[in-house]
């Protein structure tokens, strides 16, 4: 359990457990403690910037809820007690833990007890004082947001000052098509993202990247700005999040997509500043 932690070195495996794993976050700014709940590389969508090896369509698997306690207790105490910092040469700047983020390798809200997870991780992380110094982070496409078990986790989520991450990486459905593979309709995704904001305060996490060369086209540009007005009209957004792609996908359209510039996303990120929103620009 010794490497070198980058923000460019995302694998769930370096720490050497089942479902957690440490991250040097570039939106988190520091050490973020991930928890995979898809240890079987499964997911609802395939997004074709998304970096799991042997991506497939389905569920996550039953969660071995003795197994993520005593992972993460174990976890929790080398890094606020024992050397983890040290083999990991993580730099003094970022020695805080920024955040525990439920994600991994497909859609977390799948899990069949999604809700008793959240709350396990909850009593863990409070109980230890993780929480609330840091922040706890659910990192999610929303496509299952309309569900019970879904809706009562973020309750939770927002009862431990946690917050949600919803994915919107475009607001055509040509283009969900196209970068998400997702089958849920645009419409069905915007309900779900008014109704996490009205479940947990929610911030919106957009994946900008250039396919084939076409750059940000203006009709996505428009429409995501669209998107957003309707938003405001009916609930608050805790914030934008706009990124480009900083790993190679592992998926068959790797070889076809490229970073966005930094001048595209900043200039982007401003046009959505005029609509009152906060947003923040990683590349």
């Amino acid at each position: 359990m010794a490497s070198t932690l980058t923000t460019t070195n995302h694998s769930r495996d370096v720490a050497g457990l089942k479902y957690v794993y440490p991250v040097l976050s570039r939106r988190a700014g520091g050490l973020s403690i991930g928890i995979n709940f898809n240890t079987n590389n499964a997911c609802n969508w395939r997004c074709i910037y998304c970096q799991v090896p042997d991506l497939k369509i389905g569920a996550a698997p039953e969660m071995d809820f003795q197994l993520l306690e005593d992972e993460l207790r174990f976890f929790l105490d080398d890094v606020l007690n024992g050397d983890f910092y040290e083999r990991f040469q993580i730099p003094a700047g970022n020695r805080v833990i920024k955040d525990i983020a439920i994600s991994g390798n497909g859609e977390p809200t799948s899990l069949n007890e999604f809700d008793r997870a959240v709350v396990l991780i909850g009593e863990i992380a409070t109980e230890v004082g993780v929480l609330p110094q840091s922040n706890f982070v659910l990192i999610t496409n929303g496509s299952l947001v309309h569900q019970p078990k879904v809706q009562y986790g973020l309750k939770k989520l927002r009862e431990y000052g946690g917050e949600v991450w919803f994915k919107f990486d475009s607001a055509t459905e040509a283009g969900r098509r196209l970068i998400n593979n997702a089958r849920q309709s645009y419409q069905a995704s915007l309900e779900n993202l008014m109704l996490s904001a009205q479940l947990c305060p929610t911030k919106l996490q957009t994946c900008l990247l250039d396919y084939d060369k076409r750059g940000l086209p203006k009709e996505e540009r428009q429409a995501y700005l669209d998107m957003l007005k309707t938003v405001r009209e009916h609930v608050s957004l805790r914030g934008v999040m706009l990124y480009t792609i900083a790993r190679p996908s592992m998926q068959p359209e790797s070889g076809w997509l490229e970073k966005l510039p930094a001048e595209t996303l900043n200039a982007f990120a401003d046009e959505i500043r005029q609509l009152g929103f906060d947003v923040s620009v990683s590349v």
